[in-house]
Parts: structure tokens; sequence; C-alpha cells
């Protein structure tokens, strides 16, 4: 919105600096931090007098759980709500890329809200039918996918690129959309089920974001695209505002969700910031760097999966208890001591995940 206000420079003043994306995108990051931060308190509040007992604790989860008890959750709102105000107000509005992520992101929360209110008021695990989080999810996904291919340059329109080896193009056809809603409905559950301790799933997903935002602004740029050898997607330069708004009001939420919590952020934040990160990287053409930015969420769903199949197969289980970060709670690791660490992880993957851009 901000944006519009280039009208009024000549050139060399102060409305100028809004043509600049990292400007912008700072605004963004700025304003997604303070709307947290001013806002957080009060909706945490509103939280705990709404929802009573908060969010239900499984029966069968670690013991340390059991003290949670009380704890509101559904704080992905307050992210929710930053990361839209700050996007809305200093991103390009005419940009397509924008309205896709943000399409898939309030989408996915507004499963997520569903899901969490079914707890909550039925105070039980269950939530919101899995078949049916999976069929809303894969129809929101497929129609970001087609959108986004339609966005693409003609060179890149369903195809796959691959990290490191610079001219690779795989050409999916028909089969770039069930692709691309498979990268962002699983991003969107990988996350949900690594939000399991307090502020263990928003510092990995801000750490995600802000590489994908810069991907983001590198493949959106012909000069950078020009020395780096990758390919470039115009337009896509503007996802980094989004991208920074995102690392902003996750920076605002982490500060009521830093140990111990005073908010959960439930499955109205863990889908739809996953929905975000998938959809940001089906948009830049990254959707296999993203499996490794996202390499934590990726063990994390990876460990569920293993235990299921195993546990059927033979009646044992590989892990004390899925998903892994449960596990390592089992085996007597302190709460912050895997939430550290597993931040630790997932910063070094970050780094690979980028090194990928010049590995060529």
């Amino acid at each position: 919105m901000l944006y519009w206000l280039t009208a009024l420079s000549d050139g060399g003043d102060f409305f100028n600096l809004f043509r600049y994306i990292t400007f912008r995108a700072g605004g963004a990051f700025f304003t997604a931090l303070i709307f947290g931060f001013f806002f957080g308190r009060p909706l945490i509040n509103v939280l705990r007098r709404r929802q009573g007992k908060g969010q239900p604790i499984r029966d069968d989860g670690p013991e340390t759980h059991f003290a949670k008890a009380g704890t509101p959750t559904m704080g992905g709102l307050l992210i929710l709500s930053a990361l839209l105000t700050a996007t809305l107000l200093w991103a390009r509005l005419d940009n397509g890329f924008v309205w896709i992520v943000l399409l898939v992101t309030f989408s996915f929360g507004l499963i997520g809200f569903v899901d969490d209110f079914a707890k909550v008021s039925k105070q039980s695990t269950a939530g919101l039918s899995g078949r049916v989080r999976l069929l809303l999810g894969f129809l929101i996904s497929g129609l970001a996918a087609y959108c986004a291919a339609l966005l693409h340059p003609e060179a890149l329109q369903y195809r796959l690129a691959l990290p490191v080896f610079k001219d690779t193009l795989i050409n999916l056809g028909f089969l770039f959309v069930p692709f691309a809603m498979i990268v962002i409905v699983g991003s969107a559950n990988a996350v949900n089920l690594t939000d399991g301790l307090d502020g263990l799933a928003i510092m990995p997903v801000m750490i995600a974001a802000g590489a994908l935002g810069v991907i983001a602004y590198a493949v959106g740029r012909t000069d950078f695209t020009e020395y780096l050898d990758v390919h470039y997607v115009p337009g896509t330069g503007e996802i980094l505002v989004f991208c920074a708004a995102l690392f902003g009001g996750g920076l605002g939420f982490l500060w009521y969700n830093a140990p111990p919590a005073a908010v959960f952020m439930g499955d109205t934040g863990s889908l739809a910031l996953g929905g975000a990160l998938g959809a940001v990287a089906v948009a830049t053409k990254h959707e296999i760097v993203l499996a490794i930015i996202g390499g934590l969420f990726v063990v994390e769903a990876l460990s569920v999966i293993i235990q299921v199949l195993y546990f059927k197969a033979t009646g044992k289980r590989v892990f004390l208890m899925a998903p892994i970060h449960h596990h390592f709670e089992k085996k007597g690791w302190a709460e912050p001591q895997i939430v550290i660490r597993f931040w630790i992880i997932a910063l070094i993957l970050a780094m690979i995940g980028l090194a990928t851009l010049k590995v060529r």
C-alpha cells in the first residue's frame, strides 16, 4: 500500500525509498514486530477468558506437559494479524505472488482455527477430521500452484528446478500441480508436527522464512540471477516483504511463547506458517531447497511416518515417542535443551540451503 507513495516522488526525496524492496521489507519487519509486542498480551488475555481450560493436553504425552494445562492456544492469530497488517501495508499489492502466498497462509490458518476451536470447545485432542484437513489443504494448494505456474515465465512453467545443477529443469507437465500440492500440504503438516514444545516451531519457521526471503529477492533480480546462475523468476522479489513480516510477527509471538509459554500458536499458526513456507518455495522454484532449509520439519514428519509404519508391521516402536522431539524428552533431555539444539540444527540447514545458490 505504501508503495504508491512513490507517485509523490521526484526521484530524489524520501518517498523514493518506497521503491526499494529492501526498505519496505525492513518496514514490514518492524511493523509486524511492534504489532506483536503491542497486541500480544491483550490477545492472550482474551484467549484465556474465552477458552477457560485452554488447549487439551494429550494423556499419552510426556508427563512434564501436564503442568502446561490451562495455557491458551490459537496464538497463531497474533502472528497472522501482524503478518497481514505488515504485508498489506508495505508490499506491492499488484504483485500476483504476494496474493498467492497470502491466500495459502490465511486459508491454512482458517483450517487450523477451525481445528483449534473444535479441540477447545470439546476439550478433546481430536479436532477436525484429518481427511477433511487434507482435502481442504490440497484444494487450496492446487489453486495456488496453478496460479503460480501461470505467473512463472514460459521457460519455467510446470518445470522443477534442481539445486546445484544450474541448467537442469525437469518438465513435470501436468504433474507439476500435484507435486506442488504435496510440497505445500507436506510443509504445513510438517510444521504442525514440530509444534510440540514451547518455542520449538516458531524459531525454525522464522529461520526458514528468512532464508526463503533471501532466495526470493535473489531470483527476482536479473543481476543476481546472472551472477549466481539461478533461474530468474520476475516478481518474486516482492515476497521478501512477506517473509520479513513473517519474521517480525514470529519474533513478536516468540516473546510470549518462550518457555514457559504464555500461549501456544496452535494449528491456527502452525498450519498457516508451514503452508506459507511451501507456497514461497513453489513461487520461487525452490521446492527441493525447501527440503534442505526446512530439514528439521522433514525429520519431524519422517519420525512420525517411520513410527507408524514400523509399529503396524512389527508391533514395536523405533522411537520412545514420536514426533522425535518427544523421543528426546523421554530420554531425559530438558525441554529448553531440546528447543535450543533444534534451533541450532535449523540454522545450520538454512545456511546449507542458501549455499545451493552459489554452489553450481
